[in-house]
């Protein structure tokens, strides 16, 4: 989507039809600012493609907001220590399954897929939710995080104590907790803003 795009709904051919790895566009319900009439403080937040897609530019409006979004992603997602990144996207996949955020399920599938080697895997996340079954550490990270990512959360001790038999150290665990917390607000952003699109 261009950045002069006007607001619109989805025509519903294009309102995507299940959960998926595909490239999906974002069709935001409010005005997303225009990265030609971005001030100083704006500017840098929207720097290479975060300029690009209306999501950045509409969060833009609210400078400071997205400053702390973008730095918690940094932190949460592009640590050198702790968890594998793999696992944290997988962490953002399940609470997006969980939160019906089709978007951000699509972005953060495909990063899992990518870096995990496991497409198929992910796919069968994707398809059958978050009760699929695919290994030992896989399911306990998923049914953790779709326990974490439930209103009010209902994760137990229990479920911690799977986590650290499989060998999760304490800084895994506190990874695997802001992956969730994160895209729980960011699954929330999306479904509260606009809409997913198939893209053309």
């Amino acid at each position: 989507m261009s950045e002069t795009t006007e607001v619109r709904g989805v025509e519903s051919s294009r309102v995507p039809a299940e959960f998926t790895q595909d490239q999906l566009d974002w069709v935001p319900w409010v005005e997303p600012i225009l990265l030609a009439a971005a001030d100083d403080r704006q500017q840098p937040l929207l720097a290479g493609d975060r300029g690009v897609g209306p999501y950045f530019r509409l969060l833009a409006r609210n400078p400071e907001v997205l400053a702390h979004r973008s730095a918690n992603d940094r932190e949460i997602f592009y640590g050198r220590d702790g968890l594998a990144r793999a696992e944290r996207e997988l962490a953002a996949t399940v609470t997006s399954r969980h939160n019906g955020c089709v978007y951000c399920a699509s972005v953060h599938s495909r990063f899992t897929s990518a870096l995990s080697g496991r497409g198929a895997d992910v796919q069968r996340l994707l398809d059958e939710g978050n009760a699929v079954r695919i290994d030992q550490r896989w399911d306990a990270v998923i049914d953790f995080v779709d326990a974490l990512a439930a209103n009010p959360p209902r994760a137990t001790p229990a479920q911690l104590a799977r986590l650290r038999e499989l060998g999760f150290s304490a800084v895994e665990l506190h990874d695997l907790v802001l992956s969730a917390a994160s895209f729980s607000w960011a699954n929330r952003l999306m479904l509260t803003l606009g809409e997913p699109e198939v893209a053309a």
